[in-house]
């Protein structure tokens, strides 16, 4: 009876981070007593290991706070990839979610999905071989598109045609010979923020991935939601009424369209003709006709996640992706427009900030879903 309560003590302090021993009580059920043997017995053996609890802000309380409890990573290796449009990241994680190394290479993934995934696998190769790795438990991955949950299947002929019909997680297993997982990025970006990031403490939250394409990331009670199919938070493809862009659906006005990288640096390329858009970094960027252009767009984008706000009713609404990063004058943009047309008991509840990760929110959810896959 012990040695259950003892591996059901540990898998608590393994799937959740930075709990202490009176959260245990109070998750399980149990006397402290009997949790208190169970994390001696556990510290013992060296599966969890105890730090000091973050220091106390002023009015907070004369209590004594609990330290805090997590598990140990053991030598277990894992793979993550992030496919992006125009670049891939890939990565080495440990059974706890955390990153052990990392790269990013640039490569056209949208034209030719047969040569990124070959490249991806021989980068996830050279990162065991540079960290002494001799085999990897699983691997995870996102990829820009809608995926089927229960096959795998890239089912989109727009969003990400050059893959559509394809199975990645299968393609991925013959590569590397190990379980894959894959999911759409927005949604690994969202779990990446859940565990790390400007997530952490919200149980209910928006994620939208902002780059060459616009998608989302649903987190409903702490708990990736991805709707009855798999494709919960195609959001690029919401029409606001009255714009002409072309999308490459098919249709006029959709978001992505209308709000995306490549959409701001069009507008860009207008106002700074001495600038090479292609290479230039948003965030680097801080002259006011810059920031009107990003305000502005943040603005259209908050036009549609405030109806997407009063439907899921979220603590936070997180940006990523490269507008995410871009700075200040989109994140303000996007919460006025969030003001203006939220609901206002709605809207006074919620933060917009940008994606606490940055360009990595999707690396590290990666990550932390092969650690997930790997504890299966």
């Amino acid at each position: 009876m012990r040695d259950r309560t003892r591996e059901e003590v540990f898998a608590l302090i393994r799937d959740s981070r930075d709990l202490t021993r009176s959260a245990l009580v109070e998750l399980t059920g149990l006397p402290s007593s009997t949790i208190g043997h169970a994390v001696a017995r556990l510290l013992a053996e060296g599966r969890i290991a105890e730090s000091a609890p973050p220091a106390k802000g002023p009015g907070s309380g004369s209590g004594r706070p609990g330290s805090i409890l997590n598990a140990v990573a053991t030598s277990i290796r894992t793979g993550a990839i992030d496919f992006g449009h125009r670049h891939f990241r890939v990565a080495l994680g440990d059974d706890q979610g955390n990153v052990v190394d990392e790269e990013i290479v640039r490569l056209n993934v949208d034209q030719s999905p047969i040569r990124g995934l070959d490249a991806a696998a021989a980068s996830l190769r050279a990162l065991c071989e540079r960290n002494s790795v001799a085999s990897l438990t699983c691997v995870a991955a996102g990829v820009p598109g809608p995926i089927e949950e229960a096959t795998g299947l890239v089912c989109s002929t727009t969003t990400l045609s050059n893959w559509a019909g394809m199975y990645p997680a299968r393609e991925l297993e013959k590569r590397l010979e190990v379980p894959a997982l894959v999911s759409n990025d927005a949604s690994a970006g969202a779990f990446g923020e859940l565990h790390l990031g400007a997530g952490q403490g919200h149980r209910d939250f928006l994620y939208i991935k902002a780059s060459h394409g616009i998608g989302a990331g649903l987190v409903i009670n702490g708990e990736l939601f991805v709707g009855g199919v798999g494709f919960a938070g195609e959001i690029g493809h919401i029409i606001i009424s009255g714009r002409p862009e072309l999308c490459r659906c098919g249709n006029r006005g959709c978001l992505e369209a209308v709000v995306s990288v490549p959409s701001v640096k069009e507008q860009l390329s207008h106002t700074h003709p001495h600038l090479d858009v292609d290479l230039v970094d948003l965030a680097t960027l801080n002259d006011p006709v810059s920031a009107r252009i990003l305000n502005e767009s943040g603005r259209t984008m908050g036009t549609v996640l405030a109806g997407l706000c009063d439907l899921v009713n979220p603590t936070i609404l997180i940006i990523g992706g490269e507008l995410g990063s871009s700075g200040p004058p989109l994140i303000d943009g996007v919460r006025a427009s969030v003001n203006r047309f939220a609901q206002p008991s709605t809207s006074s509840a919620i933060q917009v900030v940008a994606a606490g990760l940055g360009p990595r929110a999707e690396l590290v959810g990666a990550v932390q879903l092969a650690a997930v896959l790997a504890r299966a």
